[in-house]
């Protein structure tokens, strides 16, 4: 019998992570005949819009007549918007007749906000990692490409769903069929679960300077509680003073700057992935007085915090 793959789409979904999870399920098909059947959900059975303003029809709504095996609630940004109680007690009462249970991009919110998570590692988009952890902090969230514990499997969306997939096939019916259906993607190879969800700080930043990468390492790993740029610098055993000129050089700025920057970065996303307060965040990247992060926040972007977070990304 083929296995049955349902996908609840919630409003502002990522069209790339439903695409790439549905798309090696129909080559799989196409060599191996009728391995998959998908079909599509909403909450009320209409069409769905992406977060790219296209729309998809859908098979059914909350209760489809057949009998469920795996479900992937698919979201995008604000995945919390649409949640209410009755999606929450539909979730609950599928749950047990599930072998698959999980969520692509930002599902996993909709699955922790229900109370289906427990000792499971899951993932999401990393774009959302910091807030899922303040909303959800004993949750175990990894910034894996997916993840696969038990019957709850979770992807951070985007082509990550492929990869997810390509694992999923090459368990059920061998890697054979797995590179056979990337290779028609043009894949050059299978990506694992640990790789990386973002290219690494050398990449990003386009550097080469191993204690400057190291620098900016920690930097992201210690945004809530912001070590002194002594600190930094004695971490990877140089001075202050090559530590600025290092900065000046490939970043053209300054270590306490960039610092500001990123934490700065990571307060944008808190308030357009959550809904923590204004000073909630400011806690959460490392500011003792709301103030004086608004302040240093309107300066960086040219809008105040509650003035951002309205303008969420489309």
């Amino acid at each position: 019998m083929p296995q049955t793959f349902c996908f609840l789409l919630l409003p502002g979904f990522s069209m790339m992570g439903l695409m790439s999870a549905i798309e090696p399920l129909r080559v799989a098909n196409r060599f191996r005949g009728e391995l998959y059947r998908w079909h599509l959900l909403s909450q009320d059975g209409t069409a769905v819009a992406a977060s790219n303003g296209m729309s998809l029809n859908v098979d059914a709504g909350l209760e489809p007549a057949q009998p469920m095996e795996a479900l992937f609630v698919v979201a995008g940004f604000e995945p919390l918007a649409s949640y209410d109680q009755r999606l929450a007690h539909w979730l609950q009462r599928r749950e047990p007749e599930l072998k698959v249970l999980g969520g692509i991009d930002t599902g996993s919110f909709v699955l922790a906000e229900a109370g289906l998570f427990q000792r499971q590692r899951l993932t999401l988009h990393w774009e959302a990692i910091d807030a899922f952890r303040e909303r959800y902090p004993n949750l175990e969230v990894t910034q894996e490409l997916f993840e696969i514990d038990g019957r709850r499997i979770t992807s951070a969306g985007g082509t990550s769903s492929l990869d997810l997939m390509l694992s999923l096939i090459a368990q059920a019916h061998g890697e054979a069929l797995a590179v056979q259906v990337s290779e028609q993607f043009v894949v050059s190879r299978i990506r694992t679960r640990q790789d990386h969800q973002r290219m690494q700080v050398a990449s990003r930043y386009d550097l080469h300077n191993k204690k400057l990468v190291r620098v900016i390492g920690e930097m992201e790993r210690h945004s809530e509680q912001p070590l002194p740029c002594e600190a930094l610098a004695e971490r990877v055993g140089i001075t202050m003073r090559q530590l600025e000129r290092l900065f000046r050089h490939h970043l053209h700025s300054t270590p306490s700057a960039f610092y500001l920057g990123l934490r700065l970065d990571k307060a944008r996303q808190l308030l357009r992935q959550s809904d923590l307060s204004v000073l909630e965040v400011s806690l959460a990247c490392g500011f003792d007085s709301a103030s004086y992060f608004s302040r240093c926040y309107r300066k960086h972007f040219a809008a105040s915090p509650s003035q951002d977070r309205h303008e969420r990304p489309a």
